[in-house]
C-alpha cells in the first residue's frame, strides 16, 4: 500500500491544499519498505486528489484539510488521516503499524467562506491558519 504525507523539511506540512511536496511511502506487513519525495508542481487543493490517485496512494496523512479536498480524496478512494503533526517518517511508520493518532475532524476552518463565491487565489488563503 502507498501512503502519502504532506511534506516540508522532514515534517508534516499543515495545509494540505498548499503543500509543495508529498513523501510517498510503500508499506507492507506493518513496515515501511521505501519512500520518495514527489513535488506537486503547483497542483493544489482538490486537484491534489487526482495527483495522489495517479501515484497509487491509498492513504493520506496531513495536518489541516478543507471539506472539498476531503470529498475529492474520498471519491478517489484515498483515506484521510488529518490533524497529525510532527515527523513525516514517524507518522508513516505509525500508520503502517496501525498505531497512528489522528483527528478525524481536522479541517482548515477558513474554507467555509468559499461558499460565498470566492476562492483562495482571490484573497490569499495562505494568511489563514489551519488547525484541528
Amino acid at each position: 500500500m502507498k501512503i502519502a504525507v504532506t511534506y516540508d523539511n522532514g515534517m508534516i506540512f499543515q495545509h494540505f491544499g498548499h503543500t509543495e511536496s508529498f513523501k510517498v511511502y510503500e508499506v507492507e506487513d506493518g513496515k515501511v519498505l521505501s519512500s520518495r519525495i514527489v513535488a506537486t508542481n503547483g497542483t493544489g487543493h482538490g486537484a491534489l486528489a487526482d495527483f495522489l490517485a495517479a501515484l497509487g496512494v491509498k492513504a493520506l496523512i496531513c495536518g489541516g484539510i478543507g471539506a472539498g479536498a476531503r470529498t475529492a480524496l474520498a471519491t478517489a478512494g484515498i483515506q484521510v488521516f488529518g490533524g497529525v503533526q510532527g515527523s513525516a517518517d514517524q507518522a508513516a511508520a505509525q500508520l503502517a503499524e496501525g498505531k497512528l493518532s489522528f483527528d478525524p475532524n481536522a479541517k482548515c476552518s477558513h474554507h467555509a467562506h468559499h461558499d460565498e463565491g470566492h476562492t483562495c487565489g482571490a484573497h490569499g488563503c495562505g494568511e489563514h491558519s489551519c488547525h484541528s
